[in-house]
């Protein structure tokens, strides 16, 4: 059996629900060959991905699986590439709200996910459920922690990935798309099968 570590925000931006977090803690123990670990992680810059470092120390996955919220996105989209850049619209859940700095002080560029980000999206579309395979991660804290791993694990067998999940119906404002959680959680289950 593998191990994955799969983590979900806690909610931010004055939100009180983080549907990332809400799906990530209703999916079961354990889909296809593997072993599930969840993990909250705070909307924090930094903290996240060393929260989530410290537990695959402990946990030592096979694979880790951040997922996050993209609210205004109406379809699951795996995330292809994590970029060096910090740049924050508004402050994360510490107040911190970087502008055009690196995650990483003279890393790479770009780093492409290593989950099978093609695979998972038309896995997600076969359950009937709007997918797509997205080419930016934002430069919020879901980047920052995506280029962290991608970056701390290149040398290495532990593959990570990104997804964005949009906006719960009771989140979204009139007009804005949203989906509801069992959705999401199908879609989550279609895409770590297809790892």
């Amino acid at each position: 059996m593998k191990t994955l570590l799969i983590t979900g925000f806690e909610p931010f931006g004055g939100e009180t629900i983080n549907p990332a977090w809400e799906a990530v803690k209703a999916l079961p123990e354990q889909i296809g060959g593997w072993q599930l670990r969840k993990l909250q992680i705070p909307t924090v810059f930094g903290l996240a991905a060393a929260r989530t470092l410290a537990c695959a120390a402990e946990c030592r996955p096979d694979a880790v699986l951040c997922i996050g919220q993209a609210g205004t996105r109406s379809a699951v989209t795996p995330e292809y590439v994590g970029i060096n850049l910090r740049h924050a619209r508004i402050a994360d859940n510490l107040g911190n709200q970087p502008q055009d700095e690196p995650v990483v002080p003279g890393g790479p560029t770009a780093y492409f996910a290593t989950v099978p980000v093609r695979a998972m999206t038309a896995a997600i579309e076969a359950q009937g459920i709007p997918a797509a395979v997205s080419y930016t991660a934002g430069t919020y804290v879901c980047n920052d922690l995506l280029y962290t791993l991608l970056h701390h694990y290149a040398e290495t067998l532990v593959r990570a990935g990104f997804i964005h999940v949009p906006f719960l119906p009771e989140q979204a404002p009139q007009g804005v798309a949203s989906m509801p959680l069992a959705q999401m959680i199908r879609a989550l289950e279609a895409a770590v099968s297809a790892l």
